[in-house]
């Protein structure tokens, strides 16, 4: 399957109370590495294997959360006719193009908030970096990785209202997939709706939710079940406040633990999942199920963790 359009997640911007803390945390435990600051004193970070200049931004402010999410297109000419079709929905509010420069390194951007109040945006360009191996004879991971050491920003989970429609613009004018999702018992009122724009299991997913506009989690991929857990040891070893975990997932099959940035932003490292392809049919769980769906070792709903979001 060739890769048209939009490409992946490129960057999500999320404010924090304490910049400082929020840093050491993003660097420290998580392990992302700071690749610079701009004049309104926002920090932008990378993992080791991602390829541009920062696909993490963190903004202090009085109130945690999510300011956007960033998606990169594959060119400008890409970036020009998915503005006109966003304009042409009538699913999209508050449209602006972004001049180049005005996010550090990257060029301009076309921003637009979703049906669920949440604040997107897509790009084509940015400044690379390239990966910490080099692309000549490499070797498989870099020195210097420090904490739970991530290769890339995956995805994130976001709550709001009107998923339906979040799934027609995602899907239809953005060219996203379904890959899986949560019905009711009706098997048609949509719970929770997961989606790609490459071939893994999820690039971004919302469940619904009685509040607009609200992360969940913000998620990073590891190698492998051991790095999970390895991820766990370092959660202790810090003192960083644990959500719930190691666990597996039904939905999806990764492999997770979840925490707590210093301001109470929901994190997520995981491993595994599955690749997924065009002809692949959409996975459907039930609402009798979503217990296994969610947890799948101890099949149980958690609720601090289905209602704590920033």
């Amino acid at each position: 399957m060739a890769l048209t359009g939009v490409l992946r997640p490129g960057h999500i911007v999320l404010r924090v109370l304490d910049l400082d803390e929020a840093v050491r945390h993003y660097t420290q435990v998580i392990g992302l590495f700071e690749t610079g600051r701009d004049d309104e004193g926002r920090v932008f970070l990378k993992a080791w294997d991602e390829n541009d200049h920062h696909s993490v931004v963190l903004r202090e402010a009085e109130q945690a959360g999510m300011d956007y999410f960033g998606w990169k297109v594959d060119s400008e000419q890409t970036l020009d006719d998915l503005a006109v079709k966003l304009e042409a929905s009538g699913l999209v509010s508050d449209t602006r193009w972004a001049p180049e420069g005005e996010q550090l390194l990257t060029g301009r951007r076309f921003q637009f908030t979703i049906p669920t109040g949440h604040r997107m945006e897509i790009y084509a360009t940015k400044k690379t970096l390239g990966c910490m191996t080099g692309y000549d004879n490499p070797d498989p991971w870099p020195d210097g990785l420090r904490g739970m050491a991530p290769s890339r920003f995956d995805h994130a989970l976001l709550y709001g209202r009107d998923i339906d429609a979040n799934l027609t613009l995602f899907r239809d004018v953005l060219g996203f997939n379904l890959t899986e999702q949560v019905v009711g018992p009706d098997r048609k009122f949509l719970i929770g709706v997961f989606l790609t724009c490459s071939n893994k299991a999820h690039d971004i997913a919302f469940i619904r939710s009685d509040e607009d506009n609200r992360l969940h989690h913000a998620s990073f991929i590891l190698g492998g079940w051991h790095e999970v857990l390895h991820a766990a040891d370092i959660i202790s070893k810090r003192d960083v406040s644990l959500d719930i975990g190691p666990t597996r997932h039904g939905i999806t099959r990764g492999e997770t633990i979840y925490f707590f940035d210093p301001s109470g932003n929901r994190n997520e490292v995981f491993s595994g999942g599955y690749i997924w392809y065009p002809d692949r049919p959409v996975i459907t769980w039930h609402d009798t199920e979503i217990g296994r769906a969610i947890f799948y070792h101890d099949r149980k709903l958690n609720e601090a963790f289905l209602n704590v979001t920033t």
